[in-house]
């Protein structure tokens, strides 16, 4: 039986209250750390900590689930309530991880379903946990002979998102995290759209994705939507690629009106990467912002990915993060501290697969975030 509910206003505000100084304990459970003003965010009407977990990156693996599982278990622990996961990572398994890192802590005692904002993706084709050795019949199967989608649906044989398509894939993502309800579901990288199609189709498309995300909310399946992208958000405006939040949003309107469920956007930021943050391509009325600053201007929440370059942090940027942040030791936790720290970001994601990355990154919860310098060093940085 799948587990019921879903992250409630008071349920992450007690989740929060818990890591604050003095804050109650659940179960005989304390917190093995405290968090400071600052690591908690209010946002879609929750309250979602700065340091999200990531399940992107890491082998197909019981080996590696089960580190996964730990991990999750570990940061929700340690002050972090935001898992973020999509049915295309690791081949389905990593959504499997998340439910049962939930499920376990629920089923315990230690956390309550309420407490918790567990976000997935569907877009990508998602093959199977044992993968397809023949991945044009593994989709015709699935997809095709389903009914689910018609083959120009799938844009270069990759990327869906007709409306019955995302339904499958939300089924799919309750199945494998074992949750009554997702609280954020994304489209993800709808921009791989734009390679294929016209721009006319893709906005058809999209409203379309759009209405029927609307239904889903209605059902009960997911809290609110969003976009998880990676380049339509960097892109000059004129460039194949590129996507307006503003029309995003306008599409998001005309299905489900001023009180739509379009609530999140999701996109990369970080040291080597901050044109979400420094490029003004997004126009929203009479004023060209950035995307940062568009999605807050429009009411969308922001989460970042790729918030520490997977590690691969290069060139200038070690040396000016350890100007920036003397106080903190590696170049990991520094490269975090930039994003969490920019003003407008609600929560940066990480990929947390071990648990000695979960106690590194989320030592920060008890550290100020430093808009001011995270502004000043993004400056520099694309001098």
């Amino acid at each position: 039986m799948a587990l019921a509910g879903r992250a409630t206003a008071t349920g992450t505000a007690r989740y929060a209250q818990r890591f604050l100084e003095g804050g109650p304990a659940r179960n005989g459970f304390n917190p093995v750390s405290r968090a400071v003003e600052g690591h908690f965010r209010p946002a879609l009407g929750l309250t979602l900590s700065s340091i999200g977990c990531g399940t992107y990156l890491g082998e197909v693996s019981d080996t590696a689930d089960e580190r996964y599982r730990v991990a999750l278990e570990e940061a929700i622990r340690r002050g972090c309530n935001v898992l973020d996961t999509a049915v295309n990572y690791r081949a389905q398994h990593s959504e499997v991880a998340v439910g049962q890192a939930v499920v376990d802590l629920v089923t315990a005692g230690e956390f309550a379903r309420e407490e918790l904002v567990i976000a997935s993706k569907g877009g990508f084709i998602a093959y199977g946990p044992a993968r397809a050795s023949d991945r044009m019949q593994y989709v015709y199967d699935n997809f095709i002979a389903t009914g689910v989608a018609d083959p120009q649906d799938l844009a270069g044989g990759i990327h869906c998102m007709v409306p019955e398509y995302l339904s499958q894939q939300i089924s799919w993502s309750l199945r494998n995290t074992g949750l009554h309800s997702l609280d954020i579901y994304y489209l993800h990288n709808p921009e791989t759209q734009l390679a294929f199609v016209d721009r006319a189709t893709f906005r058809k498309r999209l409203q379309l994705a759009f209405d029927r995300l609307e239904q889903e909310v209605v059902a009960g399946r997911i809290g609110c939507y969003g976009a998880a992208t990676w380049e339509g958000l960097r892109r000059p405006p004129m460039s194949a690629g590129y996507i307006s939040l503003e029309i995003m949003v306008r599409l998001a309107e005309e299905v489900g009106g001023s009180d739509h469920h379009l609530r999140a956007v999701q996109f990369p930021l970080n040291a080597n990467l901050t044109e979400c943050a420094i490029f003004r391509n997004q126009p929203v009325g009479s004023r060209l912002l950035t995307a940062l600053e568009a999605a807050n201007a429009l009411g969308l929440s922001v989460i970042t990915s790729a918030s520490t370059m997977q590690g691969q942090i290069l060139g200038r940027v070690p040396a000016m993060l350890a100007e920036t942040f003397p106080g903190l030791q590696g170049n990991v936790v520094r490269a975090l501290q930039f994003t969490r720290s920019m003003p407008g970001v609600t929560t940066a994601l990480v990929g947390m697969g071990r648990p000695e990355h979960v106690r590194e990154n989320l030592a920060l919860a008890s550290t100020p975030p430093e808009p001011e310098a995270a502004l000043r060093l993004a400056q520099v940085l694309t001098r």
